[in-house]
Protein backbone atom coordinates (compact mmCIF):
# COMPACT_ATOMS: atom_id res chain seq x y z
CA UNK A 1 0.00 0.00 0.00
CA UNK A 2 1.36 3.37 -0.94
CA UNK A 3 1.99 5.89 1.68
CA UNK A 4 0.52 9.09 1.07
CA UNK A 5 2.45 12.23 1.80
CA UNK A 6 1.70 15.67 1.35
CA UNK A 7 4.16 19.13 1.30
CA UNK A 8 2.13 22.35 2.46
CA UNK A 9 2.32 25.75 2.56
CA UNK A 10 -0.02 27.12 4.64
CA UNK A 11 -1.01 31.23 5.46
CA UNK A 12 0.61 32.28 7.88
CA UNK A 13 -0.16 34.70 10.89
CA UNK A 14 2.43 35.89 12.78
CA UNK A 15 2.75 34.65 16.40
CA UNK A 16 -1.13 33.31 15.96
CA UNK A 17 -0.82 30.00 16.76
CA UNK A 18 -4.81 29.37 16.47
CA UNK A 19 -4.86 30.85 13.51
CA UNK A 20 -1.83 28.76 12.07
CA UNK A 21 -3.11 25.66 13.49
CA UNK A 22 -6.94 26.30 11.88
CA UNK A 23 -5.14 26.56 8.88
CA UNK A 24 -3.10 24.15 9.24
CA UNK A 25 -6.24 21.96 9.89
CA UNK A 26 -7.43 22.90 6.75
CA UNK A 27 -4.91 21.60 4.73
CA UNK A 28 -5.14 18.10 6.67
CA UNK A 29 -8.35 18.04 5.71
CA UNK A 30 -8.48 18.91 2.53
CA UNK A 31 -4.93 16.80 1.52
CA UNK A 32 -6.42 13.40 2.48
CA UNK A 33 -2.88 12.44 3.11
CA UNK A 34 -1.58 9.87 6.14
CA UNK A 35 1.67 12.13 6.36
CA UNK A 36 1.83 15.89 6.34
CA UNK A 37 4.13 18.04 6.22
CA UNK A 38 4.30 21.96 6.68
CA UNK A 39 7.24 24.49 7.06
CA UNK A 40 10.10 25.32 9.50
CA UNK A 41 8.41 27.38 12.17
CA UNK A 42 4.66 27.03 10.48
CA UNK A 43 2.84 27.43 13.36
CA UNK A 44 4.39 31.00 14.22
CA UNK A 45 6.04 32.40 11.40
CA UNK A 46 9.68 32.80 11.48
CA UNK A 47 9.52 34.97 14.27
CA UNK A 48 12.68 34.20 16.53
CA UNK A 49 10.93 36.31 20.08
CA UNK A 50 7.75 33.56 19.21
CA UNK A 51 6.50 32.31 22.39
CA UNK A 52 7.32 28.47 22.62
CA UNK A 53 4.21 26.08 21.46
CA UNK A 54 3.97 23.04 24.04
CA UNK A 55 2.20 19.96 23.31
CA UNK A 56 -0.34 20.66 24.85
CA UNK A 57 -0.81 24.10 23.89
CA UNK A 58 -4.85 24.55 23.85
CA UNK A 59 -4.53 26.38 20.68
CA UNK A 60 -3.82 23.37 18.91
CA UNK A 61 -7.22 22.16 19.07
CA UNK A 62 -8.21 22.34 15.54
CA UNK A 63 -4.86 20.45 13.81
CA UNK A 64 -5.37 17.67 16.22
CA UNK A 65 -9.28 17.10 15.73
CA UNK A 66 -8.34 17.81 12.05
CA UNK A 67 -5.48 14.39 12.18
CA UNK A 68 -7.69 12.51 14.54
CA UNK A 69 -10.90 12.88 12.07
CA UNK A 70 -8.63 12.08 9.24
CA UNK A 71 -5.95 9.52 10.25
CA UNK A 72 -3.35 11.82 9.86
CA UNK A 73 0.51 12.15 11.23
CA UNK A 74 0.92 16.25 11.01
CA UNK A 75 4.53 16.75 11.43
CA UNK A 76 4.28 21.07 12.09
CA UNK A 77 7.21 23.94 12.89
CA UNK A 78 7.27 25.44 15.87
CA UNK A 79 9.53 26.63 18.73
CA UNK A 80 9.67 24.10 21.59
CA UNK A 81 11.43 23.55 25.18
CA UNK A 82 14.82 24.22 25.14
CA UNK A 83 14.66 26.13 23.77
CA UNK A 84 14.94 24.85 20.13
CA UNK A 85 13.45 24.81 16.73
CA UNK A 86 11.26 21.78 16.65
CA UNK A 87 8.53 19.55 14.80
CA UNK A 88 5.61 18.93 16.83
CA UNK A 89 4.19 15.68 15.29
CA UNK A 90 0.20 15.64 15.97
CA UNK A 91 -0.40 10.95 15.49
CA UNK A 92 -4.43 11.45 14.86
CA UNK A 93 -4.57 7.66 14.96
CA UNK A 94 -1.87 7.25 18.22
CA UNK A 95 -3.72 10.21 19.47
CA UNK A 96 -1.02 12.22 20.73
CA UNK A 97 0.70 15.41 20.53
CA UNK A 98 4.83 14.87 20.65
CA UNK A 99 8.00 17.17 20.16
CA UNK A 100 9.35 14.77 17.43
CA UNK A 101 12.46 16.40 16.59
CA UNK A 102 14.52 19.34 17.55
CA UNK A 103 17.10 21.44 14.33
CA UNK A 104 20.51 20.14 14.71
CA UNK A 105 22.29 22.99 12.61
CA UNK A 106 20.75 26.81 13.45
CA UNK A 107 21.27 29.74 11.31
CA UNK A 108 23.47 32.94 12.76
CA UNK A 109 20.30 35.03 13.62
CA UNK A 110 18.81 31.57 14.95
CA UNK A 111 21.53 30.95 18.07
CA UNK A 112 20.87 34.34 19.36
CA UNK A 113 17.69 32.31 21.35
CA UNK A 114 17.86 28.63 20.13
CA UNK A 115 19.92 25.16 21.39
CA UNK A 116 20.55 22.57 18.82
CA UNK A 117 19.11 19.17 19.31
CA UNK A 118 20.61 16.39 20.75
CA UNK A 119 20.94 13.45 17.59
CA UNK A 120 18.71 13.09 14.19
CA UNK A 121 15.57 11.09 14.76
CA UNK A 122 13.56 8.68 12.49
CA UNK A 123 9.73 8.24 12.95
CA UNK A 124 8.33 5.24 11.61
CA UNK A 125 4.70 5.42 9.49
CA UNK A 126 3.14 2.45 8.08
CA UNK A 127 6.23 0.49 8.26
CA UNK A 128 8.13 3.46 6.33
CA UNK A 129 11.59 5.15 8.06
CA UNK A 130 10.98 9.07 7.75
CA UNK A 131 14.27 10.79 9.04
CA UNK A 132 13.37 14.43 10.13
CA UNK A 133 15.00 17.55 9.14
CA UNK A 134 14.43 21.48 9.09
CA UNK A 135 15.94 23.99 6.48
CA UNK A 136 19.54 24.65 7.59
CA UNK A 137 19.75 21.01 8.72
CA UNK A 138 19.40 19.91 4.82
CA UNK A 139 22.49 21.34 3.38
CA UNK A 140 24.97 19.88 5.59
CA UNK A 141 25.99 16.55 4.57
CA UNK A 142 27.07 14.90 7.93
CA UNK A 143 22.99 15.88 8.85
CA UNK A 144 21.93 13.49 6.21
CA UNK A 145 24.57 10.62 6.81
CA UNK A 146 24.09 10.88 10.33
CA UNK A 147 20.02 10.39 9.39
CA UNK A 148 20.50 8.09 6.69
CA UNK A 149 22.53 5.52 8.70
CA UNK A 150 19.35 5.23 11.08
CA UNK A 151 17.86 3.49 7.85
CA UNK A 152 15.38 5.75 6.26
CA UNK A 153 12.97 5.08 3.33
CA UNK A 154 12.07 9.02 3.44
CA UNK A 155 13.47 11.95 4.39
CA UNK A 156 11.19 15.18 5.16
CA UNK A 157 11.59 18.42 6.22
CA UNK A 158 10.45 21.87 6.75
CA UNK A 159 12.02 24.46 5.29
CA UNK A 160 12.21 28.64 5.09
CA UNK A 161 14.30 30.07 1.78
CA UNK A 162 14.28 32.89 -0.14
CA UNK A 163 12.61 32.80 -3.39
CA UNK A 164 15.70 33.23 -5.11
CA UNK A 165 17.38 30.28 -3.56
CA UNK A 166 14.34 27.81 -4.56
CA UNK A 167 17.16 26.47 -7.56
CA UNK A 168 18.93 25.66 -3.96
CA UNK A 169 16.19 24.13 -2.64
CA UNK A 170 15.75 22.34 -5.29
CA UNK A 171 19.46 20.74 -5.43
CA UNK A 172 19.59 19.71 -1.97
CA UNK A 173 16.47 17.77 -2.36
CA UNK A 174 17.35 16.02 -5.34
CA UNK A 175 20.49 15.36 -4.19
CA UNK A 176 19.82 13.63 -0.52
CA UNK A 177 16.96 11.75 -3.06
CA UNK A 178 20.15 10.16 -5.42
CA UNK A 179 22.67 10.13 -2.47
CA UNK A 180 20.98 8.03 0.17
CA UNK A 181 18.09 6.54 -2.72
CA UNK A 182 15.14 7.71 -0.22
CA UNK A 183 12.28 9.23 -1.01
CA UNK A 184 12.13 13.52 0.04
CA UNK A 185 9.75 15.98 0.93
CA UNK A 186 10.21 19.14 1.38
CA UNK A 187 7.41 21.70 2.99
CA UNK A 188 8.64 25.31 2.08
CA UNK A 189 7.55 28.17 3.32
CA UNK A 190 5.53 30.75 1.16
CA UNK A 191 4.50 34.12 1.28
CA UNK A 192 6.25 36.83 4.01
CA UNK A 193 7.50 36.01 7.57
CA UNK A 194 10.03 37.63 10.24
CA UNK A 195 13.55 38.36 10.06
CA UNK A 196 13.69 40.28 6.51
CA UNK A 197 12.03 36.83 4.68
CA UNK A 198 9.39 39.14 2.30
CA UNK A 199 9.78 37.25 -0.82
CA UNK A 200 10.23 32.91 0.25
CA UNK A 201 10.19 30.24 -2.40
CA UNK A 202 6.97 28.25 -1.60
CA UNK A 203 7.80 25.22 -4.44
CA UNK A 204 7.09 22.42 -1.97
CA UNK A 205 8.33 19.73 -3.41
CA UNK A 206 8.66 15.72 -3.09
CA UNK A 207 11.63 13.82 -5.29
CA UNK A 208 11.31 10.13 -6.42
CA UNK A 209 15.06 8.25 -4.74
CA UNK A 210 16.72 8.87 -8.20
CA UNK A 211 15.91 12.61 -8.20
CA UNK A 212 12.75 13.22 -10.05
CA UNK A 213 10.48 15.42 -8.90
CA UNK A 214 6.90 13.53 -8.58
CA UNK A 215 4.79 16.27 -6.87
CA UNK A 216 5.27 20.28 -6.91
CA UNK A 217 3.38 23.47 -5.18
CA UNK A 218 3.70 26.49 -7.02
CA UNK A 219 4.70 29.83 -4.90
CA UNK A 220 1.59 31.03 -3.63
CA UNK A 221 0.53 30.73 0.17
CA UNK A 222 -1.99 28.45 0.67
CA UNK A 223 -0.84 25.52 -1.72
CA UNK A 224 0.22 21.87 -1.23
CA UNK A 225 0.55 18.99 -3.00
CA UNK A 226 0.44 14.84 -2.43
CA UNK A 227 1.92 12.01 -3.71
CA UNK A 228 1.82 8.15 -2.84
CA UNK A 229 4.94 6.77 -1.84
CA UNK A 230 5.70 3.00 -2.33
Amino acid sequence: MLLTVAVAQPVCVPHDVAANAAAHAAVVRAAGARVVVFPELSLTGYELDADLVPPDDPALAPLVAACRDTGTLALAGAPVDGPCIGILAVDGVAGTVEVAYRKLHLGDSEQARFRPGPQPRVLTVEGRRLGLGVCKDTSMPEHRARTAALGIDGYVAGTLMFAEETAEQDARGAGIATAHGVWVAFASFAGPTGDGYTHTAGHSTIWAPDGAVIARADAAPGSFTVAGLP
